[in-house]
């Protein structure tokens, strides 16, 4: 089994597993609900459609198109990195691998969104869900789709006291931002590899496969 579960094979599954959880969920959610329609799971989570043109978590600083190449030329550079350490450095850990799979998994699945929806989908809109058409008689043209977003988890909602300077009596959300499945797997491997693997990121793979020599 260890030998079938090769670093490279474990990289492949994590990456296929992702793109086709949040595929489904996307495109679940953009042929069945109406743009900014919510469904009420908890006080604390709610699924709640809408689109964005900008980065993780409904950002939005700099241009659709620029954006996404910038994806694409980072998808390409994060693979083949993976790939170089995989079959160069055999002592780099697996939880390692299984960080960088996640963040390239989260990047193709929103690339994904920005490629081809705006190509395969009709808009969605507060009155009218969105459905599959013909290729080239979507909302928009190749590489200009939007993301589907729709994990929402208003932790604490509640205002700020009356007395407080500025925000005084202003609503206060936390966590506000609503975001994909993509968008959660690029946060957990980016989150777990500073936490765990940063001696890699700081001092190289290098210097960490000749530790392991010692």
């Amino acid at each position: 089994m260890r030998k079938f579960l090769t670093q490279g094979r474990l990289a492949t599954l994590i990456v296929i597993a992702v793109l086709v959880i949040d595929q489904i969920i996307k495109i679940a959610v953009k042929t069945n609900m109406y743009l900014y329609e919510d469904i009420h799971i908890a006080d604390w989570f709610q699924i709640k459609f809408v689109e964005n043109s900008g980065m993780a978590f409904g950002l939005e600083v700099i241009s659709k198109l620029f954006l996404t190449l910038f994806r694409i030329v980072a998808v390409i550079a994060i693979t083949w990195y993976l790939h170089k350490i995989i079959k160069i450095h055999r002592y780099v850990k697996t939880g390692f691998i299984v960080c960088l799979s996640l963040i390239l998994a989260g990047a193709l699945g929103n690339i994904i969104d920005c490629v081809f929806y705006g190509e395969i989908f009709s808009a969605s809109t507060p009155s009218e869900i969105a459905t599959w058409v013909p290729l080239g008689e979507g909302y928009a043209d190749w590489l200009h789709g939007k993301v589907v977003d729709m994990f929402y988890f208003p932790i604490i909602d509640t205002f700020w006291p009356d007395w407080m300077p500025l925000v005084g009596g202003d609503r206060f959300i936390f966590f506000s931002p609503i975001f994909n499945f993509a968008d959660a797997a690029i946060s957990c491997g980016m989150i777990a590899m500073l936490i765990f693997y940063s001696n890699y990121l700081s001092k190289g793979i290098n210097a960490n496969e000749d530790k392991e020599n010692e």
